[in-house]
Protein backbone atom coordinates (compact mmCIF):
# COMPACT_ATOMS: atom_id res chain seq x y z
CA UNK A 1 0.00 0.00 0.00
CA UNK A 2 1.20 3.60 -0.52
CA UNK A 3 3.34 5.00 2.24
CA UNK A 4 2.56 8.18 4.16
CA UNK A 5 5.75 9.80 2.91
CA UNK A 6 6.68 13.45 2.57
CA UNK A 7 9.21 14.10 -0.21
CA UNK A 8 10.17 17.77 -0.37
CA UNK A 9 10.95 19.54 -3.64
CA UNK A 10 14.60 19.76 -2.57
CA UNK A 11 14.81 16.00 -1.98
CA UNK A 12 12.99 15.29 -5.25
CA UNK A 13 15.44 17.51 -7.13
CA UNK A 14 18.35 15.49 -5.74
CA UNK A 15 17.00 11.95 -6.20
CA UNK A 16 14.99 12.55 -9.38
CA UNK A 17 11.28 12.27 -10.15
CA UNK A 18 11.41 8.56 -10.94
CA UNK A 19 12.94 7.60 -7.59
CA UNK A 20 10.65 10.01 -5.72
CA UNK A 21 7.57 8.50 -7.38
CA UNK A 22 8.73 4.97 -6.49
CA UNK A 23 9.12 6.03 -2.87
CA UNK A 24 5.64 7.57 -2.78
CA UNK A 25 4.20 4.43 -4.34
CA UNK A 26 5.78 2.35 -1.60
CA UNK A 27 8.13 0.42 -3.89
CA UNK A 28 11.42 1.50 -2.31
CA UNK A 29 10.25 2.84 1.06
CA UNK A 30 10.49 0.75 4.21
CA UNK A 31 7.35 -0.02 6.17
CA UNK A 32 9.01 0.21 9.55
CA UNK A 33 12.16 2.25 10.23
CA UNK A 34 14.19 3.81 13.02
CA UNK A 35 13.71 7.60 12.95
CA UNK A 36 16.99 9.25 11.93
CA UNK A 37 16.28 12.01 14.46
CA UNK A 38 14.83 10.54 17.66
CA UNK A 39 15.89 6.94 16.87
CA UNK A 40 12.56 5.44 17.95
CA UNK A 41 10.59 3.13 15.64
CA UNK A 42 8.36 4.55 12.94
CA UNK A 43 5.95 3.07 10.42
CA UNK A 44 5.45 4.78 7.07
CA UNK A 45 2.16 2.92 6.59
CA UNK A 46 0.68 4.29 9.82
CA UNK A 47 2.19 7.78 10.36
CA UNK A 48 3.50 10.67 8.32
CA UNK A 49 7.16 10.11 7.53
CA UNK A 50 9.76 12.51 6.15
CA UNK A 51 12.47 11.60 3.67
CA UNK A 52 15.76 13.21 4.74
CA UNK A 53 18.65 13.14 2.28
CA UNK A 54 22.14 13.52 3.75
CA UNK A 55 24.46 14.70 0.97
CA UNK A 56 28.22 14.42 1.36
CA UNK A 57 31.08 15.33 -0.94
CA UNK A 58 30.83 12.13 -2.96
CA UNK A 59 27.87 10.12 -1.70
CA UNK A 60 24.36 10.59 -0.35
CA UNK A 61 22.24 8.62 2.12
CA UNK A 62 18.45 8.67 2.20
CA UNK A 63 17.02 8.34 5.69
CA UNK A 64 13.56 8.43 7.20
CA UNK A 65 12.18 10.38 10.14
CA UNK A 66 8.87 10.99 11.85
CA UNK A 67 7.33 14.07 10.21
CA UNK A 68 6.85 15.45 13.72
CA UNK A 69 10.62 15.23 14.29
CA UNK A 70 12.04 16.52 11.00
CA UNK A 71 10.60 17.96 7.80
CA UNK A 72 11.64 16.40 4.52
CA UNK A 73 14.86 18.16 3.58
CA UNK A 74 18.35 17.93 2.13
CA UNK A 75 21.14 18.17 4.71
CA UNK A 76 24.59 19.08 3.39
CA UNK A 77 27.33 17.36 5.40
CA UNK A 78 30.97 16.47 4.88
CA UNK A 79 31.82 13.00 3.65
CA UNK A 80 33.32 12.23 7.07
CA UNK A 81 30.13 13.33 8.80
CA UNK A 82 28.04 11.27 6.42
CA UNK A 83 29.99 8.11 7.16
CA UNK A 84 29.88 8.91 10.87
CA UNK A 85 26.11 9.36 10.75
CA UNK A 86 25.70 6.01 9.01
CA UNK A 87 27.86 4.30 11.64
CA UNK A 88 26.03 5.99 14.49
CA UNK A 89 22.49 4.96 13.52
CA UNK A 90 21.15 2.98 16.44
CA UNK A 91 23.88 4.13 18.83
CA UNK A 92 22.91 5.10 22.36
CA UNK A 93 23.18 8.60 23.80
CA UNK A 94 26.24 9.73 25.77
CA UNK A 95 27.69 12.58 27.76
CA UNK A 96 27.30 16.31 27.08
CA UNK A 97 28.91 17.30 23.81
CA UNK A 98 32.33 18.87 24.09
CA UNK A 99 34.29 19.41 20.91
CA UNK A 100 36.73 21.58 19.01
CA UNK A 101 35.57 21.30 15.41
CA UNK A 102 36.52 23.67 12.64
CA UNK A 103 34.11 26.24 11.34
CA UNK A 104 34.04 27.85 7.90
CA UNK A 105 32.94 31.26 9.23
CA UNK A 106 34.86 33.22 10.13
CA UNK A 107 38.32 32.36 8.79
CA UNK A 108 38.53 28.65 9.61
CA UNK A 109 38.88 29.44 13.31
CA UNK A 110 38.86 26.62 15.83
CA UNK A 111 35.82 26.78 18.08
CA UNK A 112 35.11 24.96 21.30
CA UNK A 113 31.43 23.95 21.53
CA UNK A 114 29.92 22.66 24.77
CA UNK A 115 26.33 21.60 25.42
CA UNK A 116 24.62 21.88 28.78
CA UNK A 117 21.39 22.74 30.53
CA UNK A 118 21.13 26.34 31.75
CA UNK A 119 18.56 27.58 34.27
CA UNK A 120 16.88 30.77 33.00
CA UNK A 121 13.88 32.35 34.72
CA UNK A 122 13.24 29.21 36.77
CA UNK A 123 13.30 26.76 33.85
CA UNK A 124 16.00 24.55 32.36
CA UNK A 125 16.89 25.29 28.74
CA UNK A 126 19.22 23.40 26.37
CA UNK A 127 22.24 25.54 25.57
CA UNK A 128 25.32 25.56 23.38
CA UNK A 129 28.32 27.59 24.52
CA UNK A 130 30.76 28.62 21.80
CA UNK A 131 34.24 29.93 22.53
CA UNK A 132 37.16 30.20 20.08
CA UNK A 133 40.59 28.94 21.05
CA UNK A 134 42.19 32.12 19.67
CA UNK A 135 41.11 35.69 18.80
CA UNK A 136 38.91 36.10 15.74
CA UNK A 137 39.69 38.97 13.36
CA UNK A 138 37.30 40.28 10.75
CA UNK A 139 37.74 38.46 7.42
CA UNK A 140 39.97 40.40 5.05
CA UNK A 141 41.74 42.32 7.80
CA UNK A 142 44.93 41.82 9.74
CA UNK A 143 45.65 42.77 13.30
CA UNK A 144 45.68 41.53 16.86
CA UNK A 145 42.13 42.49 17.87
CA UNK A 146 39.18 40.20 18.51
CA UNK A 147 36.05 40.79 16.41
CA UNK A 148 34.22 37.60 17.39
CA UNK A 149 31.40 39.30 19.31
CA UNK A 150 30.96 42.24 16.89
CA UNK A 151 30.68 39.79 13.99
CA UNK A 152 27.96 37.84 15.82
CA UNK A 153 26.12 41.00 16.86
CA UNK A 154 26.03 42.01 13.19
CA UNK A 155 24.34 38.67 12.52
CA UNK A 156 21.63 39.37 15.10
CA UNK A 157 23.01 37.98 18.36
CA UNK A 158 22.28 40.17 21.37
CA UNK A 159 24.73 41.29 24.10
CA UNK A 160 23.87 39.73 27.46
CA UNK A 161 24.68 41.40 30.76
CA UNK A 162 22.86 38.83 32.92
CA UNK A 163 21.09 35.53 32.34
CA UNK A 164 17.72 36.76 33.62
CA UNK A 165 15.56 35.98 30.60
CA UNK A 166 15.56 33.91 27.43
CA UNK A 167 17.23 35.82 24.54
CA UNK A 168 15.17 36.65 21.43
CA UNK A 169 14.77 34.08 18.66
CA UNK A 170 17.20 34.59 15.78
CA UNK A 171 15.13 33.62 12.75
CA UNK A 172 16.94 31.98 9.86
CA UNK A 173 19.45 30.31 12.17
CA UNK A 174 18.88 26.84 13.62
CA UNK A 175 20.54 23.96 15.46
CA UNK A 176 20.58 20.68 13.54
CA UNK A 177 20.12 17.48 15.51
CA UNK A 178 19.94 14.24 13.54
CA UNK A 179 20.33 10.60 14.53
CA UNK A 180 19.98 11.90 18.09
CA UNK A 181 23.26 13.81 17.81
CA UNK A 182 24.42 17.40 17.32
CA UNK A 183 25.54 18.02 13.75
CA UNK A 184 25.64 21.73 13.03
CA UNK A 185 24.58 25.31 13.67
CA UNK A 186 22.99 26.61 10.48
CA UNK A 187 22.74 30.20 9.28
CA UNK A 188 20.90 31.77 6.30
CA UNK A 189 22.67 31.52 2.97
CA UNK A 190 23.79 34.85 1.55
CA UNK A 191 22.57 33.65 -1.84
CA UNK A 192 19.22 32.43 -0.49
CA UNK A 193 17.99 28.86 -0.65
CA UNK A 194 19.11 26.16 1.78
CA UNK A 195 20.76 27.31 5.03
CA UNK A 196 24.51 26.80 5.28
CA UNK A 197 26.61 25.61 8.19
CA UNK A 198 28.07 28.32 10.41
CA UNK A 199 29.59 25.49 12.44
CA UNK A 200 29.79 21.77 11.70
CA UNK A 201 31.00 18.98 13.94
CA UNK A 202 33.85 16.91 12.53
CA UNK A 203 31.96 13.95 13.95
CA UNK A 204 28.38 14.14 15.28
CA UNK A 205 28.49 15.06 18.96
CA UNK A 206 26.50 13.20 21.59
CA UNK A 207 24.05 15.08 23.81
CA UNK A 208 22.41 13.77 26.95
CA UNK A 209 18.85 12.49 26.99
CA UNK A 210 17.90 15.32 29.34
CA UNK A 211 19.39 17.92 26.97
CA UNK A 212 17.53 16.44 24.00
CA UNK A 213 14.29 16.25 26.03
CA UNK A 214 14.61 19.94 26.91
CA UNK A 215 15.26 20.77 23.26
CA UNK A 216 12.14 18.85 22.25
CA UNK A 217 10.11 20.67 24.89
CA UNK A 218 11.20 24.19 23.94
CA UNK A 219 11.81 23.51 20.22
CA UNK A 220 14.80 25.82 20.44
CA UNK A 221 18.35 25.92 21.77
CA UNK A 222 20.01 28.87 23.49
CA UNK A 223 23.39 29.68 21.96
CA UNK A 224 25.88 31.69 24.01
CA UNK A 225 29.17 32.92 22.55
CA UNK A 226 32.15 34.53 24.25
CA UNK A 227 35.70 35.53 23.20
CA UNK A 228 38.68 33.29 23.87
CA UNK A 229 39.51 32.95 27.57
CA UNK A 230 36.04 33.95 28.79
CA UNK A 231 34.49 30.58 29.65
CA UNK A 232 37.13 27.83 29.57
CA UNK A 233 36.51 24.11 29.89
CA UNK A 234 34.06 23.53 32.74
CA UNK A 235 33.52 19.92 33.89
CA UNK A 236 30.08 20.56 35.45
CA UNK A 237 26.99 22.50 34.43
CA UNK A 238 26.99 24.59 37.64
CA UNK A 239 30.55 25.71 36.91
CA UNK A 240 29.58 26.42 33.30
CA UNK A 241 26.74 28.63 34.56
CA UNK A 242 29.11 30.49 36.89
CA UNK A 243 31.47 31.14 33.96
CA UNK A 244 28.58 32.39 31.82
CA UNK A 245 27.47 34.75 34.60
CA UNK A 246 30.99 36.17 34.90
CA UNK A 247 31.30 36.64 31.13
CA UNK A 248 27.90 38.37 31.01
CA UNK A 249 28.76 40.69 33.89
CA UNK A 250 32.00 41.58 32.13
CA UNK A 251 30.26 42.43 28.84
CA UNK A 252 31.84 39.44 27.09
CA UNK A 253 28.76 37.40 26.15
CA UNK A 254 26.20 37.39 23.33
CA UNK A 255 23.24 35.07 22.93
CA UNK A 256 20.26 34.11 20.81
CA UNK A 257 17.56 31.44 20.83
CA UNK A 258 17.93 29.25 17.73
CA UNK A 259 15.02 27.13 16.48
CA UNK A 260 15.54 23.39 16.62
CA UNK A 261 15.93 21.42 13.40
CA UNK A 262 15.40 17.81 14.44
CA UNK A 263 15.11 16.26 17.86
Amino acid sequence: MPRMLDVSDAVRAEIGDEEADRLLAGENAPGSYDCTSCRTPGDSEQERTSTVLFVGDETAVLAFAHASCLPSQVVQVTEEQLQGAVRSIGAVGGDPAVGEPRTSVPEQAVLGVTSGLVLVDGELHPALVVEPTSPIVRPGTTGTGDDFLPLLIEQGFMPVTELASVPPVLHGWSVLLAVGQLHAVLQPSAAGGQPVAWWQAHQPLQVTDSWRAAANKHQQVLMFAAPVGSIGRQPREDLLRDALDRAAAGGRLVAAALPLAGT
